[in-house]
């Protein structure tokens, strides 16, 4: 049986417990296709992972790893192909783990043909965080029009990061006013130069900021990867009728809300997770990038923000680098 490298979590622990090793190249499935992998994407799940606090989905790979980019070797293609994809394809891919790797299986649904003028690099940075913001922010938080068919406005926290970064950018390609919070003033120019107004969380109360810039108004939606004591504020922070979207809870799972203001002021409090998903799901959201938001990148309204590309075997600097987060965009592996 053919053989290949891979990234795996020798056990739970720090950045040092990831290894290079080899392991039996995956099969493809019914539906499903196999990937030459050039570059793989590393995401904060892939560290929680590491450190035993996140398991991969039952039947999942146990290596870490949830998007790559890189070229179609094999598979079914007989059944659902809606991009009409083949072998010798690049593509970018959604994965349920499996990523850290010289090849990888995904379902072909999942897989997205690149962007126009991107290379297989680029675009493996780009499933994990667009897949992610759009569900979230414009299928959950339901980020529109208003009540007068002006666009809403989102609040993006931790602007900085490969999800903050990919909601900017298409929240402002798609005519939102957006603003976010970063820590640090670079982090805050970085976010402004993707067209948010930002705010330092280190040396200003967001909720105040949010309430000058919109004269009292508050944002229509927040996406949020902090949770905690955050979410009161945030909701302070919100107009009547918004929505508050959590993907993660780094600031810690449980808070006590005012229930009478949710009431009052029509507030709605939402959130998900991606990678349990069904197939046809994220099928459905395949679709919906490649008809909305792949074509902005061919217009170079969108583009990949990455802030680092690591050789595979480098992979504990790469987290290493994560859970500092001094890092702006994205961090790759390169195989």
């Amino acid at each position: 049986m053919p053989t290949m490298h891979a990234i795996e979590i020798s056990h739970p622990g720090g950045p040092d417990v990831l290894r290079l090793t080899q392991r039996p190249v995956p099969q493809p499935g019914p539906g499903e296709v196999l990937i030459k992998v050039a570059a793989s994407g590393v995401n904060r799940p892939d560290v929680f992972q590491r450190m035993g606090k996140y398991d991969p989905p039952p039947g999942a790979s146990d290596l870490p790893g949830l998007e790559v980019g890189g070229e179609l070797i094999d598979g079914d293609f007989s059944g659902y192909n809606p991009f009409g994809l083949k072998p010798g394809d690049f593509v970018c891919v959604l994965l349920t783990g499996g990523g850290y790797a010289q090849y990888a299986v995904a379902p072909l649904a999942q897989c997205l043909p690149l962007p126009e003028g991107l290379n297989p690099l680029e675009a493996a940075s780009l499933p994990e965080n667009y897949f992610t913001v759009w569900t979230n922010v414009f299928d959950r938080g339901r980020l529109g029009l208003n009540e007068d068919g002006l666009p809403e406005s989102l609040l993006v926290q931790g602007g900085s990061s490969g999800i903050g970064v990919t909601a900017i950018q298409l929240a402002h390609a798609l005519g939102h006013r957006v603003f976010a919070t970063a820590g640090s003033d670079d982090k805050c120019r970085a976010c402004e130069s993707l067209g948010a107004e930002a705010i330092n969380y280190r040396t200003e109360d967001f909720v105040e900021r949010i309430k000058t810039l919109t004269d009292r108004c508050g944002v229509d939606v927040i996406l949020d990867m902090v949770a905690g004591d955050y979410i009161p504020r945030e909701m302070d922070a919100l107009a009547d009728n918004g929505r508050l979207v959590l993907i993660a809870t780094l600031g810690g799972a449980k808070t006590t809300i005012d229930v009478h203001k949710l009431m009052q002021r029509r507030i709605s409090i939402t959130g998900s997770t991606l990678r349990p998903r069904s197939v046809a799901y994220k099928a459905a959201i395949a679709a919906n990038l490649y008809e909305h938001v792949w074509p902005l990148f061919a217009e170079k309204r969108l583009h990949p923000v990455i802030h680092e590309i690591f050789p595979a075997h480098e992979a504990p600097r790469a987290h290493a680098l994560m859970e500092s987060s001094a890092h702006i965009g994205k961090i790759l592996l390169r195989w």
